[in-house]
């Protein structure tokens, strides 16, 4: 590549970059961050749209004709702005995996509107300036419009060929689950925390018991509703403040300003004689502009937690194993 090409690159990808890191500082700053959210639909929309469209508008006219170079192009700085905000630790590798689609959609649709304005529009420059701008005014609206907290529900169940006494003592009481035992891939592949052991203090309405996982995270549950061998409503509540900040990103960490988990529910029902079905399903609450999109995330991330948790309590039933 010649030296002119390597410059002409250099200011296509590295204008929007700087761009996104820009933003992303501005967002991040605490005192502001009401009005100047990351956790927003201006920010999660705003900046790759905008990405998108400076890639291709900075571009050759010949390239900018090209449907592909519209779509695929703008990938480039959204893949170096996840570089840089993972080495500098400013995100975490969990919830780049969870917004990284949302992004490059994004910055497609922004590479052709970055195609019209230099192709269709004598004035372009103008219209882009006012685009790179468009945040500073959204955000605030936004903000003034304010999330609408949503309750949400994740549904999972097992079969299970063991009797019900050999289920329900594996459900009171988990023992320790080896490495070998836990089969959740999303959670490993978000880098969560995986379940450790949780055992009630005793059989009954008031029963209490603390759900330990890896990194220090640990679900402080109490029984709402018992019926021995049938049914067990239990609340969740995990406390920011016992969560070392290493373990989970500031975004996602459970009982934060955006995630938190009610309530659980364990359920037996008998299919035949042997055969029981053991529904585990829970509440969770999320707080955010983005509710439509981040609901899909919370509730895939909590199907395999519970998944998990209840692959473990078959085998262990069905081995004989009680009690752990």
């Amino acid at each position: 590549m010649s030296r002119t090409n390597w410059i002409r690159a250099s200011v296509i990808i590295g204008i929007p970059t700087l761009y996104a890191v820009i933003l992303r500082l501005f967002f991040g700053v605490k005192y502001w961050e009401d009005l100047f959210s990351v956790m927003s639909v201006t920010f999660l929309l705003c900046l790759p749209t905008i990405v998108g469209a400076l890639t291709v508008y900075l571009s050759s006219d010949k390239n900018a004709r090209l449907k592909s170079y519209r779509i695929f192009a703008p990938w480039l700085p959204v893949f170096l702005f996840f570089i840089v905000t993972l080495a500098t630790a400013w995100e975490g590798w969990a919830c780049w995996v969870m917004v990284l689609p949302l992004f490059l959609i994004a910055a497609s649709i922004g590479g052709f509107i970055g195609a019209y304005f230099k192709l269709r529009k004598p004035d372009g420059r103008m219209y882009v300036s006012l685009l790179v701008l468009l945040p500073l005014l959204l955000a605030p609206l936004e903000h003034a419009i304010g999330s609408i907290p949503g309750t949400y529900e994740a549904v999972t169940s097992i079969d299970i060929h063991a009797p019900a006494d050999k289920i329900w003592s594996n459900i009171t009481r988990v023992s320790e689950i080896s490495e070998e035992e836990d089969t959740g891939w999303l959670t490993r592949m978000l880098g969560f925390p995986r379940p450790l052991h949780a055992e009630l203090n005793y059989d009954g309405v008031g029963a209490s018991r603390e759900a330990r996982f890896t990194k220090g995270l640990t679900f402080h549950e109490t029984v709402l509703e018992y019926e021995e061998q049938r049914r067990m409503v239990f609340s969740i509540k995990a406390y920011p403040h016992e969560i070392p900040s290493t373990t989970m990103d500031e975004h996602v960490v459970i009982g934060g300003r955006f995630f938190d988990v009610l309530t659980g529910t364990y359920e037996l029902e008998e299919l035949n004689a042997g055969t029981y079905r053991l529904h585990l399903s829970s509440q969770f609450e999320l707080n955010t502009t983005f509710n439509f999109y981040a609901s899909w995330w919370a509730r895939w991330i909590m199907q395999d937690i519970q998944n998990n948790i209840l692959r473990v309590e078959k085998q262990r039933a069905e081995s004989g194993m009680a009690n752990g």
